[in-house]
């Protein structure tokens, strides 16, 4: 299979998370005719293998998307579909890269499941492996390698009140949701940084009523993106001391990261871009991703890499540049070359032990 036919067959299986089931088979068997060794492990996560020894690198790509099915196509160059670019590309890149790579080492790429939500899949495999190398699949453009993503905090506050006449002084259920949400915006501009990546963050996605005689019931819902040097704990505890009667519950949470901008992977990406004819751009992106958990899970070198325009994620125009793909392919073939080199991982091995 070529690079369109894989990245087709993975982008028809509709997969919004939790209902990933046809689009992992569909990933194993693309795997498999590319001779991988091929098949679920226990949280429905793609697990795909070639090679074998040491050093171990896993390419950590993501195959559930957002809801909202697109009509798969081809058209002047660029694929589209849901998931093209978020992050089935980047799947599609390392799969078709692997199996191209003639070096020494074993190369793991895993289709994970339910990243969208809170990322299950990857916190399954949080315990169980341990790779030498880690790269996490997302659209950073073929010449760009993400080191930073914020970090996530999800929450639902809950509200009970009584209804009043709204000619009353006193304030409704809702206005005083509304007075602690302006309340926890200010601590989110006391912590305002030099730039997007170094603030905290915070916007307002749901707001739901209910009325049963007269009892009220509010539910708002929240997310944070959190800079590095600012805890999960650091917003709870503001919360905590400032919520009133309001409770809340944490959806999902994780920390910022920024990796090391010269460590292995990192470099061996950027190698991989210049080899190409580009120079490489190292990005700090907004939003989260599963290297958020696995980079301080494993302790390993990382960095997060794939095809496609990460403005275009979750958006009806998602799409993938069929030249994009080539190049991300020959980049991420020149990075599992230079991370396999024989002195690289003798000295990879030995810093380990």
């Amino acid at each position: 299979m070529d690079e369109v036919a894989v990245l087709t067959a993975l982008v028809e299986e509709y997969s919004p998370s939790g209902h990933e089931g046809d689009a992992v088979q569909r990933f194993i068997q693309v795997a498999r005719s590319l001779g991988f060794t091929a098949h679920a492990d226990a949280a429905g996560n793609g697990i795909a293998r070639i090679g074998n020894g040491r050093p171990s690198i896993l390419f950590l790509g993501h195959i559930d998307t957002v809801e909202g099915r697109l009509p798969v196509r081809l058209d002047g160059g660029r694929l589209h579909g849901r998931g093209a670019c978020d992050a089935k590309g980047a799947l599609a890149a390392a799969l078709v890269a692997a199996h191209r790579h003639d070096g020494p080492g074993e190369i793991v790429v895993v289709g994970a499941v339910g990243e969208e939500r809170d990322s299950w899949g990857t916190r399954h495999l949080l315990p169980r492996t341990r790779p030498d190398f880690l790269i996490v699949g997302e659209p950073s453009g073929w010449d760009g390698v993400t080191i930073g993503y914020k970090g996530n905090l999800s929450l639902v506050l809950r509200l009970d009140g009584e209804r009043a006449h709204l000619s009353s002084p006193a304030a409704t259920t809702v206005e005083t949701g509304l007075t602690f949400i302006e309340r926890l915006r200010g601590f989110c501009d006391a912590h305002a940084g030099p730039t997007p990546f170094h603030s905290l963050t915070m916007k307002t996605r749901s707001i739901n009523t209910t009325q049963e005689g007269s009892a009220e019931h509010v539910e708002i819902g929240l997310n944070l993106r959190l800079p590095p040097g600012i805890d999960v704990d650091d917003v709870l505890s503001f919360i905590d001391g400032n919520r009133g009667a309001i409770e809340w519950e944490t959806v999902d949470a994780s920390k910022a990261i920024e990796v090391d901008s010269r460590n292995d992977v990192v470099r061996a990406l950027c190698a991989g871009i210049r080899k190409q004819g580009s120079r490489p751009t190292l990005l700090r992106k907004l939003g989260t991703s599963d290297l958020n958990l696995a980079a301080p899970a494993w302790g390993c070198p990382a960095a997060a890499y794939g095809p496609g325009d990460s403005h275009l994620d979750h958006t009806d125009g998602e799409n993938v540049d069929v030249g994009e793909l080539r190049r991300s392919i020959e980049v991420l073939r020149e990075a599992f070359s230079f991370l396999t080199v024989e002195d690289r991982i003798g000295l990879r091995l030995a810093t380990a032990e």
